[in-house]
C-alpha cells in the first residue's frame, strides 16, 4: 500500500460510482487498546459483502482521511484513512494504520465479493 493521494483515490472511487458493488467496512482498535491498558474501552465495527450502489464519493483530510460513500438511502464513511492501492484483482482497498503500523480502519469496493 502506499500513502493517500487524493486525486488518485477519487479517480479509484469514481470508477465504482453508479454500479453494484460490494464493500468491506472495518473499525477497530481491538486487543491493541486492552494489550496496554486493562481499562481501555474496546471498539469495532466489521461489515464485509454489503451489496450497495452509490452516487458520489468525495474524499477529503490531510495525513488522514475521510471517504465518504453515497447511497440511496444516506452515507457510508470512513475516517482515519491513511494508505491505499488496486490489488490485482482491481478492487479499491484503503486502510487507516496507527503511529506503529497497526491497522485501525479498512474500506474496500470491489465488483465482485471478498474471500
Amino acid at each position: 500500500m502506499e500513502r493517500i493521494e487524493i486525486d488518485g483515490v477519487q479517480e479509484a472511487l469514481e470508477r465504482f460510482a453508479h454500479k453494484d458493488v460490494y464493500i468491506h467496512l472495518e473499525t477497530t482498535n481491538g486487543a491493541y487498546a486492552r494489550h496496554f491498558d486493562s481499562n481501555a474501552y474496546n471498539v469495532g465495527a466489521f461489515i464485509r459483502n454489503a451489496q450497495v450502489r452509490y452516487t458520489q464519493a468525495k474524499i477529503v483530510g490531510h495525513e488522514s482521511y475521510r471517504i465518504g460513500l453515497k447511497t440511496e438511502n444516506g452515507w457510508i464513511y470512513a475516517e482515519g484513512l491513511t494508505d491505499w492501492e488496486i490489488d490485482k484483482h482491481d478492487r479499491l482497498l484503503m486502510a487507516g494504520h496507527d503511529v506503529e503500523g497497526r491497522l485501525m480502519v479498512s474500506l474496500e469496493i470491489s465488483e465482485t465479493p471478498f474471500d
